[in-house]
């Protein structure tokens, strides 16, 4: 080696050349890393008999704001009862924003490979590689799920995942899938009613008084083997004080939360999962819902079910109403440019009321 390519303190220049282009890769892989961690919430729990478990909470809907719901439930699960939870986004095709609108735009699913539970809230999501991959391997492990809402039909389009196809997912893994608005939408609300034989299930502890403004789903696909808990009563208006309608839509009513036993992709083994029709995020306003999905997620993970869950919100809660951002008003998504850190420890983001929101004076306001 030559003398030029040594500096006069003796060091090698060419060596120091090569510290800097390492230091430089580094530094891009530290910051690739820093831009994969924020495409998720992670919540570590603190004391509390859920110590030690994971729980991965998956948003991804353009209706009822899962993105929404997602965190707050994360934040209780993991500040009141010691669980480490994960909370999915869906994202833009660019990964610059959160937008519920890309069904392909889930990200993390690689985390269910660490979890003990998932609580899914998504509609009509595409079976990507990564979904079929690692959600595949959590059902065929056999672990539990609870699902809300629209994961009844959470995924749509072509793919299989074993003997699971993207229409079939939440008849298959929850018990029912998309069958129709039995209730009025935007003007009939959902009142649960604890089913005949089950006040004492573990899963209603202190559940007594659940209502949403959401309105109660048909189902039609439950057989003797799932065990209904709630059942779904119409109620005349979207006030939390409404009665029950006369007449054949709640003769009989329709179940609201169940218990379901599904079989794995790989049909090699069983796996135990909650589902309930109800899961707007303004429906998470109800005390007694929030702490059903608590209460679910104890019995799942076949921990003590607690007498009265503390559900209380970590963080103040501003849902918005239901109702689809989409057409000329999908660009909001966008504008708002959502990262996941905006739903982190200490904030709580707050949007625009969706195009032909009903009047709801009982949503909790910013002050």
């Amino acid at each position: 080696m030559e003398l030029s390519f040594f500096s006069r303190r003796g060091i090698p220049l060419l060596m120091m050349g090569m510290k800097q282009k390492l230091g430089l890769a580094l530094l891009c892989l530290t910051s690739m890393t820093g831009l994969a961690q924020e495409k998720w919430l992670n919540f570590k729990g603190k004391e509390g008999p859920g110590k030690g478990k994971h729980i991965v909470l998956v948003s991804g809907d353009e209706e009822y704001r899962s993105e929404e719901s997602a965190p707050m439930l994360a934040k209780i699960l993991s500040e009141r009862h010691g669980f480490d939870t994960t909370v999915l986004f869906s994202w833009s095709a660019d990964g610059t924003y959160i937008d519920p609108n890309n069904i392909e735009g889930v990200t993390g699913w690689e985390k269910l490979d660490s979890a003990d539970l998932m609580i899914i809230g998504t509609r009509m999501r595409a079976y990507t590689p990564e979904t079929i991959k690692h959600l595949g391997g959590f059902l065929n492990a056999g672990k539990p799920v609870i699902g809300f809402r629209t994961a009844t039909h959470a995924f749509k389009g072509g793919g299989k995942m074993g003997n699971i196809g993207a229409g079939e997912w939440g008849l298959k893994v929850l018990g029912e899938r998309w069958v129709n608005h039995h209730g009025g939408h935007k003007t009939q609300g959902a009142r649960g009613v604890i089913a005949e034989g089950c006040e004492e299930h573990p899963v209603l502890n202190s559940v007594k008084d659940v209502f949403g403004p959401s309105d109660v789903y048909g189902v039609r696909h439950l057989t003797d083997k799932d065990t209904v808990l709630l059942r779904g009563a119409v109620t005349q208006s979207l006030d939390p004080a409404s009665k029950p309608i006369d007449g054949p839509k709640n003769s009989p009513m329709m179940p609201l939360a169940w218990l379901h036993t599904y079989e794995s992709p790989d049909a090699q083994t069983t796996g135990r999962s909650l589902c309930t029709t109800m899961g707007a995020s303004v429906d998470f306003l109800s005390e007694d819902l929030r702490r059903l999905i608590v209460n679910a997620s104890f019995h799942l993970l076949d921990l003590k079910v607690p007498k009265k869950a503390n559900v209380d919100f970590v963080d103040a809660f501003y849902p918005s109403f239901y109702g689809f951002w989409n057409g000329k008003s999908a660009g909001i998504w966008k504008e708002r440019g959502l990262k996941a850190d905006d739903f982190g420890l200490a904030k709580t983001p707050t949007a625009p009321e969706p195009k032909g929101t009903p009047k709801w004076p009982y949503m909790p306001v910013k002050k």
